[in-house]
């Protein structure tokens, strides 16, 4: 069975671009989690930049506690944030590239090229009985370095699949290349998640990818949240104001 991770990072932006530097505020990424998993998400994702633009230190503290199914906590390979993620102790990790300047994140590791910090953080984790993914482009180079690092599973970044998925042409070499990189990483012994920029329309065809185990999607779950949930809201609202005698 194909496993849904939901990523609440951008309930997390909304509440941020009200509430930051306050330590609460609506709306609540433990709350939404919770609400996924009641739905039948199999994991949530939450990802702790280094710049905390969106999820906070005690969000993830708080998914710790209180989330049922798996808490996949995404991370770069910094100091400080290897020593948060060994004292959270998440089901697993997956070890991301972050640039600061960027909106979300960009491309996938260069594992060939920090093949020793990768193998390093990797060991930490299985030591410490942390499962770990390794986002990474649909790349072969990048898959036989992934298979050194002692990682369990790959993230396949699908963003560019994505990107070219209204051009039949380019969407088919999308296709292909993700299919090649399954297919790959499965015969080295690699689990095969993938994420990014995945959507209502586009997944259908992602389906053609084999070997996929789990799909990580939050931007666009959560911007059709706004659509099916909006109603419901305003009607509460409503019902709120109805007392007013004034």
């Amino acid at each position: 069975m194909l496993k849904l991770g939901v990523n609440i990072d951008h309930v997390a932006t909304l509440r941020e671009s009200r509430y930051r530097g306050q330590g609460s505020g609506e709306p609540c990424p433990v709350k939404a989690a919770l609400t996924c998993e009641a739905a039948g998400a199999h994991g949530i994702t939450a990802h702790l930049r280094e710049d905390k633009r969106h999820i906070q230190d005690h969000d993830v503290k708080a998914l710790r506690r209180k989330i049922n199914t798996r808490l996949n906590f995404e991370m770069a390979i910094t100091a400080e944030i290897v020593r948060f993620a060994l004292k959270l102790r998440p089901d697993i990790v997956c070890l991301v590239p972050e640039k600061r300047q960027e909106v979300t994140t960009e491309g996938g590791l260069e594992v060939s090229r920090k093949l020793n910090p990768i193998k390093q953080v990797c060991s930490q984790m299985l030591k410490a009985n942390i499962g770990v993914s390794l986002f990474i482009d649909p790349d072969i180079q990048q898959i036989d370095a992934a298979a050194k690092t002692g990682a369990q599973f790959i993230e396949l970044h699908t963003g560019s699949f994505a990107e070219h998925f209204n051009n039949a042409r380019t969407r088919q070499r999308e296709l292909n290349r993700l299919t090649a990189a399954a297919t790959h990483a499965h015969s080295l012994g690699l689990r095969v998640n993938a994420g990014h920029g995945l959507n209502y329309e586009n997944l259908k065809s992602l389906l053609e990818v084999p070997h996929l185990e789990e799909l990580n999607i939050g931007h666009s779950i959560i911007s059709r949240s706004v659509e099916t949930g909006l109603s419901k809201a305003v009607k509460e609202m409503l019902r709120l104001m109805k007392g007013y005698r004034y």
